[in-house]
């Protein structure tokens, strides 16, 4: 039996996620961000997390170059930013939009939270690549409420 592509991408909608951000900026790159939706805890010990990128994303190039990102989880108030950074042609992270973390990753303003990673290993996965990153340090800011996303449209919490 075959999928159709189509219905099974609706289906895999059908599971909520939160929205991320993933920021890098390795040599020879300006610090640039792309929004994902494909992020996942790993391991506690040691802190290992992942997501996914297509291997024909205009980003694929630079993340092949890097050796650490960060992921930043969005709060409910940043869908602007969330939308900034899934659009084509242009990843250049705004300079208002971050600072260098203790990692020297860029960090999103306003996130709920930002994980500085060093990569540990990379997959292939179909028409995506997985990155595995071992988390080295992260920033927690308490009270917002997260970005969600489910069935092609942003969600909150209620």
């Amino acid at each position: 039996m075959s999928l159709d592509s189509r219905e099974f991408r609706n289906a895999l909608g059908r599971f909520p996620t939160g929205v991320c951000v993933i920021t890098a900026n390795p040599e020879g790159h300006e610090p640039f961000g792309m929004t994902v939706n494909s992020f996942a805890s790993v391991s506690l010990d040691p802190a290992l997390v992942l997501w996914s990128l297509q291997n024909d994303s205009e980003c694929f190039e630079a993340f092949e170059k890097a050796d650490r990102y960060a992921v930043n989880i969005l709060a409910s108030d940043q869908i602007a930013m969330s939308n900034l950074y899934a659009k084509k042609g242009d990843h250049t992270l705004d300079k208002a939009h971050y600072t260098i973390g203790r990692h020297g990753t860029p960090l999103l303003r306003g996130a709920l939270t930002s994980f500085e990673c060093d990569i540990w290993a990379r997959y292939p996965g179909g028409d995506h690549i997985i990155l595995v990153g071992k988390v080295e340090s992260m920033q927690n800011n308490a009270a917002d409420n997260p970005l969600l996303f489910f069935s092609g449209k942003y969600r909150e919490l209620r």
